[in-house]
């Protein structure tokens, strides 16, 4: 891909240098939603650039991305970003999670000046975007959002949930939006995922991609549309949201809400059985669907 041409999605977020621990033993890996995220739509044939901070000894862990032709813009920052990632492997879905490192926060002077169909802020931890650059980047063009990167807050050793102060304005300037279960109650008070994903919408977004363990629930135009999980197994459940938000934004360059949902089902479904960004083919999804 020549750079600076015109992407079809720019995602805005840390790399993040991970350790993934299952039943106590640890293994380093990269991670965070533009990881998980950009490869998938390479492969999907979406144009996909990201933008991201990191220390520059990290630097050659972009190579993986280059190597799958996305567009990779960089600043070097004094750490790089990780998350420890502590799961029982009886119990995948569910995990702590600690923070290793901190990249600082986006500047306008880290975004570049390229065009895109879609902009996917992605961070994965709070304090990466404020509420001025989430606007200035909503000036460009349609914006996807994950909200995770807004209510996980760092306090000290833990990384904790809490309220995004400025979620009325932010959420004003948002086409996409993606939460996952535990976020959509939070920020709504509400259980009933259709009921939270129409408080969410009625703050301005346009469509509401909200995951759980069983599958993606997609809210568009009053209408709601759901897609199953049914993974073999989930050794490769890191990174699960961060695919099926990317996979669903990308098919909607093309297709329907329902179609995109039914999209991102697939890929995460497929995603969950190994580590590591999905990296198959449209003939592995056909497959997929005609085993069903």
């Amino acid at each position: 891909m020549a750079a600076h041409t015109e992407l079809d999605v720019l995602m805005i977020g840390h790399f993040a240098k991970d350790l993934l621990v299952v039943d106590g033993r640890g293994e380093r890996a990269s991670g965070g939603a533009v990881f998980y995220g950009s490869i998938p739509l390479r492969r999907l044939g979406v144009r996909v650039g990201i933008v991201t901070r990191m220390h520059q000894d990290d630097y050659p862990r972009l190579e993986e991305l280059r190597r799958e032709g996305v567009e990779v813009y960089v600043t070097p920052a004094p750490q790089t970003s990780g998350i420890e990632n502590i799961y029982d492997s009886a119990d995948m879905e569910r995990r702590i999670c600690k923070p290793m490192g901190f990249a600082g926060p986006f500047t306008l002077a880290d975004i570049p000046d390229v065009k895109a169909k879609v902009y996917l802020v992605i961070p994965i931890i709070a304090g990466e975007v404020d509420l001025m650059l989430l606007k200035a980047v909503a000036a460009r063009g349609p914006v996807g959002m994950d909200v995770q990167g807004f209510v996980r807050v760092r306090e000290g050793e833990q990384l904790v949930f809490r309220h995004w102060p400025d979620m009325r304005e932010g959420l004003g300037c948002i086409t996409y939006l993606k939460v996952d279960k535990a976020e959509a109650e939070l920020l709504t008070g509400e259980t009933h995922l259709e009921r939270a994903a129409q408080v969410l919408a009625s703050y301005g977004p346009r469509e509401i991609v909200l995951t759980q363990s069983a599958g993606v629930t997609v809210y568009a135009d009053g209408t709601t549309h759901w897609a199953p999980f049914t993974s073999r197994n989930l050794s490769g459940r890191t990174g699960r949201g961060d695919t099926c938000f990317a996979t669903y934004v990308g098919k909607r360059l093309t297709a329907s809400p329902e179609e995109a949902c039914r999209w991102a089902g697939a890929v995460t479904s497929l995603k969950q059985e190994r580590p590591g960004p999905w990296r198959g083919t449209v003939a592995d999804l056909e497959a997929h669907w005609r085993s069903k």
